[in-house]
Order: structure tokens, then C-alpha cells, then sequence
């Protein structure tokens, strides 16, 4: 009998003592949503840096139909040495190679500009992403959150929930200029010799 009363204590100690520890995971967590898009977009460093971007964007475009025009002249030019009769056999060779290659060399210079752009989007992105964390992380502590989705991984939530006003107000005043222009890439390994 002594046994069974041991056993009955013991069954409700750990009863009463595991109570709380199920009372805690059965409340829900509490959640905070941001919307990372208008917190790179609304930020006054996204602001600043998307204006600087739109310039390099512009600036690549005014090149791209600078160097369009140059080829279409030189190919219109071939075009009437042809049929003029004034540009035949290694002549013709030679100046289809040499727009050829100007035109290569255009592509290229374009692909750069339009990569540099990419590149500098990007790096605007991870740094208003670096800045806003420690915003976010503080913003669920005052909150209480134990959770901060990104708005797009949300099917529907209240308007609550949402703290992407105030990370960003807080941001504007931490971060208010990004830079647009990357760190050097590291050059590539040069292939080992055999």
C-alpha cells in the first residue's frame, strides 16, 4: 500500500510539475509580419539607392542606343559598299570582321553594365537586409513575437500582425543612405598548370 501511495505522489508531482510546461506550449506563438519589398522600397536608403540605380539604368540605356546607332551606320555603310561595287572581296572581308567585332565588343560592354546594375541591386538589398534584422529582432521584443514572417510567406493575417511601418521608421533613422556600388568581386583562380 505504502508502495502504491509513492507511486500515486510521484504520478502527481510529475502531473502538476509537466502542467505548466503543457500550458506553455499549448498558447500560441505570437507572431509579426514584414514586408521586406516595402522595407527595401520605402526605406529612405532604398529610396536614395533606387534613385541611383535608375540613373546607372538610364545611363546604360543612352549607351545601349549610342552604340545601336554606331552599328547601324557601320552596317549601313557596308551595306552601300556592297552595292555600289565599292567594297568586294578581302575589303568586304575585312570591315564585316571589324563590325563584327565592334559589335561583340558592344554586347559585352552592355552585359557588364547590365550585370554591375544587378550586382549593385543586390548589395543595396543585403544591406538594408543586414540593417533591418537588429530592427526586427528588437521590434519582437517589444511585442512579445516569437515568430517574424516575411509577409509573402503568409496566406492571410491581420493588420496587427504587421510591424513593416515601424521597422522601416526605425530604419530611416539607422540607415539612411546605403552605397550602390559593390565590393570588388575576387578575381578567378587561375587554372592549376599540369
Amino acid at each position: 500500500m505504502t508502495m502504491f501511495l509513492k507511486s500515486a505522489a510521484a504520478a502527481l508531482l510529475l502531473a502538476s510539475a509537466a502542467a505548466p510546461v503543457a500550458a506553455q506550449q499549448l498558447s500560441p506563438p505570437v507572431i509579426v509580419i514584414v514586408d521586406m519589398d516595402r522595407v527595401v522600397n520605402e526605406s529612405a536608403a532604398g529610396k536614395q539607392a533606387g534613385t541611383e540605380l535608375q540613373a546607372k539604368a538610364q545611363a546604360l540605356q543612352t549607351r545601349r542606343t549610342t552604340l545601336a546607332g554606331q552599328l547601324q551606320s557601320e552596317a549601313q555603310a557596308i551595306q552601300q559598299g556592297q552595292q555600289n561595287k565599292t567594297l568586294a572581296g578581302p575589303a568586304l572581308e575585312q570591315r564585316i570582321k571589324a563590325f563584327q567585332d565592334k559589335e561583340n565588343s558592344a554586347n559585352q560592354e552592355l552585359a557588364r553594365g547590365q550585370d554591375d546594375i544587378g550586382r549593385a541591386r543586390q548589395y543595396v538589398i543585403q544591406q538594408i537586409t543586414t540593417a533591418a534584422d537588429p530592427i526586427i529582432t528588437q521590434v519582437m521584443r517589444e511585442r512579445g513575437a516569437s515568430v517574424a514572417l516575411q509577409k509573402g510567406a503568409t496566406l492571410q493575417h491581420t493588420a496587427s500582425l504587421e510591424v513593416t511601418t515601424d521597422v522601416v521608421t526605425r530604419l530611416n533613422t539607422s540607415l539612411p543612405r546605403v552605397s550602390v556600388t559593390p565590393p570588388a568581386q575576387p578575381a578567378p583562380a587561375a587554372a592549376p598548370r599540369q
